[in-house]
């Protein structure tokens, strides 16, 4: 990928970021921007140079990890952004456009729903990492939202199979199903990664003064 798409694609995160802060009330510092930026980078680096692809359009890939560490890290709507808006640029640029629009809105569900256990519900940022119960806590906040992805990846290539692609109903159906079993895998292995990946990055970012702990208004 050429610096110039790296540039544009950190210009479209922190655009699209600063419009839903307006709309959410919702207000980012330069370093949260910048990480969103980064982890929406390196979702696609890792799409479009990290993956096995398979019959049907589906794929083995890692790109789902960013999504839900920057969840984790930050909020879900950082984490949604940064999935959504890597990977939907991902199938652009790998030549397949009529995915896009399928991926922007289930990265954005991984990452709103990731956010979603880790901070509303485990209030993950004000647990100390050596407490009991913390390590479960960061695999469950971590699976949920790859996990849900088995069920609306399927469901909604379904309907992209149908709608977008026009595809017969019985063969766009046995797509889904492969896609669903692949995605099963992405998932485990994304949440494998989002663990480690977590476990490491958030003292260092702590200490660096790169994170904050508590709930984000």
């Amino acid at each position: 990928m050429s610096t110039t798409a790296m540039w544009l694609l950190l210009a479209v995160v922190v655009i699209l970021i600063v419009f839903g802060s307006v709309l959410y009330k919702r207000t980012f510092t330069v370093h949260e921007l910048a990480l969103t930026g980064v982890m929406a980078a390196l979702s696609l680096v890792a799409y479009l140079f990290f993956r096995v692809p398979f019959y049907g359009g589906s794929s083995f890939h890692l790109g789902n990890t960013f999504t839900a560490l920057t969840a984790l890290l930050l909020d879900g709507v950082s984490g949604g952004l940064a999935g959504a808006i890597g990977l939907a640029l991902a199938d652009i640029l790998a030549g397949d456009p009529g995915y896009a629009i399928t991926t922007f809105v289930l990265k954005f569900i991984i990452g709103i729903t990731c956010g979603a256990v880790a901070h509303k519900g485990f209030k993950l940022k004000d647990l100390d990492p050596h407490s009991k119960g913390y390590l479960p806590k960061v695999i469950v906040a971590a699976g949920s939202g790859l996990l849900l992805n088995v069920v609306t990846d399927p469901f909604l290539g379904y309907f992209r199979n149908v709608y977008i692609f026009g595809q017969e109903y019985t063969l766009a159906k046995a797509l889904s199903k492969i896609a669903g079993g692949v995605t099963f895998v992405n998932s485990v292995a994304s949440t494998v990664c989002v663990v480690l990946l977590y476990l490491a990055l958030r003292p260092a970012l702590e200490r660096a003064k790169l994170l904050t702990k508590g709930e984000k208004k």
